[in-house]
C-alpha cells in the first residue's frame, strides 16, 4: 500500500487539505495528516478545526521521515498554512529530501509558490500556483493548467482544482483506472 504524507498548519485551506485526504483514502491509499505546530488540533483558514493523525515532530523524533518510508507528501495551501509549512526546518527537510530522492512531492495554491519555491524545488520545473503567487517563483516555469506534473513534482492552482489534484494523484499512485473508477464514484466531472 502506498504511503503518504500530508502537513497541517495552522491557516491551511480546507478544501486543499481535506479532499486528497478524503479521495486519497477512498482509492485505498494511506494517508497520515501531520500536523506542524504543537498540536493535532489544527485550524485552517476558515476556523475549520481539523484533528491531526500525529504530529510531525514526534515522526522526527521517532525517527520515521526518511523519503524511504513514504511514497508522496504533499502541501494544502491557504494562508497562513503555507507559510507556517516553509517556517517548519523538519517539513522543509523532509520536503527537500524526498524530492531529491525521487519521491512524489506535491503542494496547491499557495504552497508550490510559498513552500517548494524557496527551497529549490521549482528550480528548472514546470509548476502552476494561485494566480498572482507565481511572481515569488523567479526559478520555475508557471502554466495556468489546474493541475501540473513535472517529473515527481505535482502543483495545483486552489480549491476549485482540489478535486483534480487529488485525481491526478490516485493516478500516480494507484493508477489511471483507479483514479476514474474513484472519480466516476463521486459523480466528480473533470
Amino acid at each position: 500500500m502506498k504511503k503518504v504524507l500530508l502537513f497541517l498548519a495552522e491557516g491551511f485551506e480546507e478544501v486543499e487539505a481535506l479532499t486528497p485526504v478524503d479521495y486519497l483514502r477512498r482509492a485505498e491509499i494511506d494517508v497520515i495528516t501531520s500536523a506542524v505546530g504543537a498540536d493535532k488540533i489544527v485550524t485552517g483558514s476558515h476556523k475549520i478545526p481539523v484533528t491531526a493523525d500525529t504530529l510531525l515532530n514526534d515522526l522526527y523524533l521517532g525517527n520515521k521521515l526518511h523519503a524511504e518510508n513514504w511514497d508522496a507528501v504533499l502541501c494544502p495551501g491557504g494562508m497562513p498554512g503555507s507559510a507556517n509549512i516553509a517556517a517548519s526546518p523538519i517539513a522543509c527537510d523532509f520536503l527537500q529530501n524526498m524530492a531529491s530522492s525521487g519521491k512524489l512531492v506535491s503542494a496547491i495554491c499557495a504552497a508550490p509558490a510559498v513552500v517548494l519555491g524557496p527551497l529549490g524545488i521549482l528550480n528548472g520545473k514546470k509548476f502552476t500556483c494561485f494566480p498572482g503567487m507565481e511572481t515569488r517563483v523567479s526559478s520555475g516555469i508557471w502554466l495556468e493548467d489546474r493541475v501540473v506534473i513535472d517529473g515527481n513534482i505535482v502543483t495545483s492552482r486552489g480549491p476549485g482544482t482540489a478535486v483534480n489534484w487529488a485525481h491526478t494523484l490516485i493516478e500516480i499512485l494507484a493508477g489511471k483506472d483507479k483514479a476514474d473508477a474513484l472519480i466516476e464514484t463521486v459523480l466528480a466531472k473533470l
